[in-house]
């Protein structure tokens, strides 16, 4: 797991976002964990999802707000084609993170990415650093822009 905080750490550090990697005392796998973890609203918490495309099976990434579900028809206008869950061990043979710590940033291949606009709304927000216990917080403008997220309505 370090090789993938590493990364994780790396991408940050590339596009000169200035956010520590933190480990947590217990598991920040789900929203409300992390938001209890991090001490903020469950809102803040990004939830990065990977999807397979059912026509063109390649892996999309939601990054979605803690306090939304997935509404997979919006979703599917978004991307521009229906989306299925995506195998674990294929999101963890493409990205190099496991289910639980995928990071928005510093995957192993690019993977097409859209961003849920409601972590737009708040002023910092925190994300998976590559392990199911680590997070680092940042604006959320500038996570869309190294990701090169498409805005993406999905509640």
């Amino acid at each position: 797991m370090a090789r993938s905080i590493d990364r994780v750490k790396a991408a940050l550090a590339d596009a000169e976002i200035d956010a520590e990697i933190q480990t947590m005392p217990s598991s920040t796998r789900t929203a409300r964990e992390a938001a209890d973890a991090c001490g903020c609203d469950v809102g803040q918490i990004v939830k990065s999802l990977i999807f397979e495309g059912v026509e063109s099976g390649t892996l999309k990434l939601l990054l979605v707000s803690g306090r939304n579900q997935v509404d997979m028809a919006l979703a599917h206008t978004a991307v521009g084609e229906p989306l299925q869950r995506a195998d674990p061990r294929r999101v963890r043979d493409e990205t190099g993170f496991a289910i639980g710590g995928v990071a928005p940033l510093g995957h192993k291949n690019p993977v097409g990415t859209w961003i849920d606009e409601t972590l737009l709304t708040y002023g910092r927000v925190w994300a998976a650093a590559g392990a199911p216990n680590t997070v680092f917080c940042c604006d959320p403008v500038q996570l869309r822009d190294v990701t090169t997220a498409q805005i993406i309505k999905l509640a």
